[in-house]
């Protein structure tokens, strides 16, 4: 029982900060990123598909994504949908290539950005914390039905809360070098 507490505790956890890092990729910096439009949805033949799917993204320039789509006829709805996107960035295209140019940020946008990522942080170090609140709500309920014994219960809650630890630990490195990345000019 202890184990499988401690387990799924872990996997839940390790998900909550793999979605935090995946979140940031889609965030902007003063550099180009495939990870910026990886994720916006393509309207294609009637169901939202994820561009990544649609085309390869390519940055031959610090400034410039290049979007090339598999099928031709794709290209008009991938400019739609990267003009629908929060991006703020208008696309070039010439009917089989779509150039993102990235402007510079002003250092107020850099400002914002970093506190929309420690928002982003923050939201993370709740999940990791309501996942600590439910893993020892568990072993309590494993004390009171006498499937663990109170020590047992004391030392599994002690390795929770380390871990816990461990895990705002890892997001607030990630917080960091995000961070570090938008303010760099």
């Amino acid at each position: 029982m202890r184990d499988e507490i401690l387990n799924e505790t872990k996997e839940r956890m390790a998900k909550a900060i793999e979605h935090f890092a995946h979140e940031l990729k889609g965030v902007r910096t003063g550099r180009a990123a495939p990870g910026l439009v990886e994720g916006i949805r393509v309207d294609y033949y009637g169901s939202p598909t994820p561009l990544k799917q649609l085309a390869t993204i390519s940055i031959p320039e610090p400034r410039q994504i290049v979007v090339k789509p598999f099928d031709v006829s794709a290209a008009a709805e991938i400019e739609k949908s990267i003009q629908k996107s929060d991006l703020g960035i208008t696309p070039q295209s010439d009917g089989k290539v779509i150039r993102l140019t990235l402007p510079p940020m002003s250092q107020e946008q850099r400002e914002k950005t970093v506190s929309r990522v420690k928002d982003m942080a923050e939201e993370c170090r709740v999940s990791i914390r309501n996942i600590r609140r439910d893993a020892n709500k568990q072993a309590d309920q494993a004390g009171k039905e006498k499937v663990l014994s109170e020590d047992e219960v004391k030392s599994l809650q002690s390795v929770i809360q380390d871990h816990t630890k461990s895990s705002e630990k890892e997001i607030d490195e990630l917080l960091k070098k995000k961070s570090e990345e938008v303010l760099s000019l």
